[in-house]
C-alpha cells in the first residue's frame, strides 16, 4: 500500500489551499484517516482526523479553518485548508491506520508566506 499526498505549494496568508491523500492497493475500509503536519524545529503534530463513521476531530489551532473528509470508494483522504496563516507552514503528512496496519504517505509541503 502506497498513500500519494498532493495539494500543497506556496499560498498567501488569507488563502486556502486542498490536500489529497490516494491510497494505492488494498486496504481495509475500516480505518481511521488523518493529516498531520511537521514544521522546521518541531515535532510532528495532529492536524485532523476521521474515522470510517465520518466522526473527525481537529486540532484546537485549525478549528473551524480546517475541514477533513473522505472518500472511500476512491480510498482517498482530503483536508480543505482556509484562512490560511505563517504558522500553518509545514510539511503535511497523510496516515491511514487500524489495528492491523498504520501507512503514512511521503508527505506534501505547505508553505503560508506573503
Amino acid at each position: 500500500v502506497q498513500l500519494q499526498a498532493s495539494g500543497g505549494g506556496l499560498v498567501q496568508p488569507g488563502g486556502s489551499l486542498r490536500l489529497s491523500c490516494a491510497a494505492s492497493g488494498t486496504i481495509s475500509s475500516i480505518n481511521t484517516m488523518g493529516w498531520y503536519r511537521q514544521a522546521p524545529g518541531k515535532q510532528r503534530e495532529l492536524v485532523a482526523i476521521i474515522t470510517s463513521g465520518g466522526s473527525t476531530n481537529y486540532a484546537d489551532s485549525v478549528k473551524g479553518r480546517f475541514t477533513i473528509s473522505r472518500d472511500n470508494a476512491k480510498k482517498t483522504v482530503y483536508l480543505q485548508m482556509g484562512s490560511l496563516k505563517p504558522e500553518d507552514t509545514a510539511i503535511y503528512y497523510c496516515k491511514h491506520w487500524n489495528i492491523h496496519y498504520t501507512y503514512w504517505g511521503q508527505g506534501t509541503q505547505v508553505t503560508v508566506s506573503s
